[in-house]
């Protein structure tokens, strides 16, 4: 995945909404938002080059969501999946905070990633360049690209302002973030550091949504729950046409829902 904003406790009906795209190279193969079985506690989709995901949320409402650090001088080709840590922290009895802790020494093994884990009360960071460190968030809106945290590429910017007027105005914003995602504009200028030699894709990744026949966004995918407990996943595929082909849509209530996490603003 390559752009995301996320608000964790940032909305007064929705303590949390993910609007995210995927861009990976379209030669590399994946399957759709899905339960992942044997024990279906984990929903995502899947790469399955490496097997591991780049978001995913489990019934009992933990959140993962992962990018790659944009460094094409630092190519790790033998370096472990960073998509295993999603499922990792699903698994994990952990809280999200804990995990972090305990990933982070572990960091540098990794090509470069960032990672967001949640729950219901907590949201942890973990970045493995330039050197591997972690923070806890507040409440908030977040973006993510494949640089730090709320870094401020053109793109990221965009997209976080817009789903900040979104959420101020809908109660009920998914059908808004996918209009979002689909932005296929460049950033007038630099978009982002560190060219990697191609100015046609690094054109095409200034923008919200990648077209290119090589590379470009694969998904769209926006994560709603609501304070009941109440998650609804939805996944949008496209070709290397940036024309849709195909769709998932999941709805279930969280296990275990507890009322006792922090309040938009709190």
């Amino acid at each position: 995945m390559c752009l995301l904003v996320i608000a964790w406790h940032a909305h007064a009906d929705l303590p949390l909404v993910i609007a995210a795209n995927r861009d990976e190279f379209h030669a590399r193969p994946s399957a759709p938002l899905a339960w992942w079985q044997p024990d279906g506690r984990l929903l995502a989709g899947r790469d399955l080059t490496a097997g591991g995901t780049w978001l995913g949320i489990t019934r009992d409402g933990r959140v993962g969501a992962l990018t790659n650090f944009r460094d094409p001088r630092a190519a790790r080709p033998d370096a472990p999946s960073r998509g295993s840590l999603i499922p990792r922290f699903a698994a994990s009895p952990l809280s999200p905070h804990a995990f972090v802790r305990q990933t982070l020494p572990q960091a540098a093994d990794f090509a470069g990633f960032n990672l967001l884990v949640g729950d219901h009360t907590e949201l942890g960071y973990l970045a493995s360049r330039p050197e591997p460190w972690w923070q806890p968030l507040a409440p908030g809106i977040y973006g993510l690209s494949n640089h730090l945290l709320d870094t401020p590429w053109p793109k990221l910017t965009r997209l976080r302002e817009r789903v900040s007027r979104v959420l101020g105005a809908a109660t009920d914003p998914a059908g808004a973030l996918f209009e979002l995602l689909t932005d296929r504009e460049p950033a007038d200028g630099p978009g982002m550091p560190d060219s990697i030699g191609d100015p046609e894709l690094d054109r095409a990744l200034s923008a919200p949504f990648v077209v290119n026949p090589r590379y470009g966004t694969r998904c769209s995918t926006v994560v709603t729950m609501d304070r009941a407990g109440r998650v609804r996943a939805e996944e949008r595929l496209f070709d290397p046409q940036g024309m849709p082909c195909g769709a998932t849509a999941v709805e279930f209530d969280i296990d275990g829902r507890r009322d006792d996490a922090p309040t938009p603003g709190r």
